[in-house]
Formats: structure tokens, C-alpha cells, sequence
């Protein structure tokens, strides 16, 4: 028998941290992530808004001296890569200067993958998901187009594999019109420009993605939190709360947006039925884009280091049963959204050594 390996720890990172001249057109100039944070406020009593920096500061992702923070950061505390959002939209790319000096430069010397969010771009950080900036389209042109600008970056030797395959996440693997055709050609793309085998993943961020990876020719699902189809019933929907709503002794973030209990929401996780195929845990430390939605923002309440830890611990165990050589963390630095591992300042490094700690103890502890 063989002792099964801890599994690796991977941050989903958001590259929104620096001005680029789309964001200048759509939002004003100068716009960036930390536009809304520190606009953001409190929709009820004993709410945390707005989530403000601590050890970082309201940094500049095209500062190089700022990524290296933070994988240091990241690398102290448990975490062994970075997954970045990849916006690739028939060839041009977004928010894409973090990422292409982290590959230019070779630093930080800190393990990543790529997550293409192959989402319209939509004016969803003020709350306007109907109106289309930047529309994502596809052909078998665009196909080849972009796994060879990918190919580029599967080289670099800190790129993420598993057993010797370079990884690769599909935000909305279900809108892609032939998924087979695609990772067909993706792959047979590889193996002739002289990479290999590919691993590549659907990521299930919502209903509509929970076939199973390999009727659309993937390898493993990656487990989205929050899981929104599983976070069970909002606070304050009752006929109650309704009643009181009309006279307005009920905050209109409870009516206008979801407010959930974060217990809640990681006890349903944790109970969460098992699948006939490879899907890799996620877990998030809190969920809150006031920041972006104001009163019609979806809320966790009462998130804490604690529950969190405890989430993780279960997931890497549970990784670690399975064989699964990775658990993925939402996120690293979505502070629109309120879930963020960086250092704030209402909970300082309080997170990153939750993270630590949980990570830790699974090394120790051996499993057969």
C-alpha cells in the first residue's frame, strides 16, 4: 500500500488590479477592481463593508516588487500556486499585462495555470450583466489560434501539471458550441507542437455545467463555491420578513439581494453528494460583492477564519482520500466579491494562517 500525498493548494487569482484603456472606455478612467471596493458600504447592522487592504495596500498588479508579495504570501501559508483568469476573446486579450511579465520574467517563481474565462465581458462589476462590452465568439480558427498562444505559456517550467500534463481550466466549458471538437483539437495541437498530453478541466460555476468532464471531452470538473444552486434558503424571505419589508424595518439587501449564513452554506457544502468522476474540491472564505451589486449584492454573514479552516482541513482530507493531487481556493484577491485570502484589515493574515494551519495538518497526517 501506498501513503497518498497531500494535495496541492491552487488560489484563483484576479488580474483586475491595474488601468487598461477597455476599462478607461466602459468605467471612467483609471478604473480598476478597487474602484468599487472602496466605495463600498455597510447594507445592514454588524455588516463588514467596506473590505479594505492591509499588508498590500491598494496595490498595482504592474508592480513586479507586488507579485512577489504576494507569492510570498501565498507560498508561506500554504498555498502552492496561483490560478490566473485568462480572457482570450477571438484573439485579443484582456487584463492580460500580469500575466505576460510573470511569464516574460520568470518571476515570481511561484507555480500557476490558466482559467479562461470565456464569458461575455458585460458590464457585471456595476450590476448591468445584459449589456455586452466585449461578446466571446467562436470558431475552429479560434480554436487553433488560441492553443497555440497557450502553448507558450504550458512550456514554462513552473506551469501547473499533473503527471506531467499541463493544466488548463474552462470557465463555461457548456458554452462552448462543440466542446469535443475543441479539446479534440487542442490536444492533437499539443502533442504536434511536441508538449504532450494535456489535462484539461471544466470548471462547474453553475448549473448548466455539471455534465460529466469526459462526454465533452475533459479530463476532471473543478468544484465552483459558491456552489449557488446549494447554499440553502436566504435569510429573511419569510412572510414575516415580507410584511416588514413594506415598511422598511428589513434592509433592502434582504429583498433585493441574497443574504446568506455562511454555517450554512459550508455544512451544505460538506454534505454535498459524491460523483462518478474526478471532480477537485473548492472552497471559498467568504462570498460578499457589495462592492459591485450594492442592495442587490448576495451576502455570506458571519464568516469567519474558523468555519473556513475547518472547511478546508475537510476538503484536503477528503482530496487526499481520493487520490486528487489538487484543492482549489475562491480566491486569492476577488475583493469586488468579499473573498479574498489577502490581509485585510478586520482580519489581518487571520485567513492566510487558517490556510496554513489546514494545510499542515493534512501533511501530517499520512493516509493509506
Amino acid at each position: 500500500m501506498s501513503i497518498a500525498e497531500a494535495p496541492r493548494l491552487i488560489a484563483f487569482y484576479l488580474p483586475q488590479y491595474h488601468p487598461i484603456p477597455e476599462n478607461d472606455r466602459w468605467w471612467g478612467r483609471g478604473f480598476t477592481e478597487w474602484t468599487g471596493v472602496a466605495q463600498a458600504g455597510p447594507q445592514f447592522k454588524g455588516h463588514y463593508q467596506p473590505h479594505l487592504p492591509a499588508d498590500l495596500g491598494f496595490y498595482d498588479l504592474r508592480v513586479p516588487e507586488v507579485r512577489e508579495a504576494q507569492a510570498d504570501l501565498a507560498r508561506a501559508h500554504g498555498i502552492h500556486g496561483f490560478c490566473y483568469y485568462h480572457y482570450w476573446f477571438n484573439g485579443k486579450r484582456l487584463l492580460n499585462r500580469p500575466f505576460d511579465e510573470v511569464l516574460a520574467s520568470g518571476r515570481p517563481d511561484l507555480p500557476f495555470c490558466l482559467c479562461w474565462a470565456n464569458e461575455n465581458w458585460t458590464r457585471r462589476w456595476d450590476g448591468h450583466e445584459e449589456d455586452v462590452l466585449m461578446e466571446q465568439t467562436y470558431s475552429a480558427e479560434d480554436d487553433l489560434n488560441h492553443i497555440r498562444w497557450l502553448l507558450r505559456a504550458f512550456r514554462d517550467p513552473r506551469y501547473l501539471r499533473h503527471a506531467g500534463r499541463p493544466v488548463f481550466l474552462i470557465y463555461r466549458a457548456a458554452r462552448l458550441p462543440d466542446p469535443r471538437r475543441t479539446t479534440e483539437l487542442w490536444r492533437e495541437e499539443a502533442r504536434r507542437q511536441g508538449v504532450g498530453e494535456l489535462f484539461l478541466c471544466r470548471v462547474e460555476s453553475g448549473g448548466g455545467e455539471r455534465a460529466r468532464p469526459r462526454e465533452a471531452g475533459f479530463d476532471a470538473a473543478v468544484e465552483f463555491q459558491p456552489d449557488w444552486p446549494n447554499l440553502g434558503q436566504p435569510l429573511r424571505r419569510g412572510w414575516a420578513s415580507r410584511l416588514l419589508g413594506r415598511f422598511g424595518l428589513v434592509p433592502r439587501v434582504f429583498r433585493e439581494g441574497c443574504v446568506h449564513d455562511y454555517a450554512t452554506v459550508v455544512r451544505l457544502a460538506r454534505l454535498k453528494r459524491g460523483v462518478d468522476y474526478t471532480r477537485f474540491r473548492c472552497v471559498t472564505p467568504s462570498w460578499d460583492n457589495t462592492a459591485r451589486r450594492g442592495t442587490a449584492a448576495r451576502v455570506f454573514r458571519n464568516a469567519t477564519p474558523a468555519l473556513y479552516e475547518a472547511w478546508l482541513r475537510r476538503a484536503v482530507s477528503e482530496a487526499r482520500k481520493e487520490h486528487h493531487p489538487f484543492v482549489f481556493v475562491n480566491a486569492w484577491n476577488e475583493w469586488g466579491e468579499g473573498n479574498h485570502l489577502e490581509p485585510d484589515l478586520r482580519f489581518g493574515r487571520a485567513y492566510l494562517e487558517a490556510t496554513r494551519r489546514a494545510m499542515a495538518e493534512t501533511a501530517r497526517n499520512k493516509v493509506v
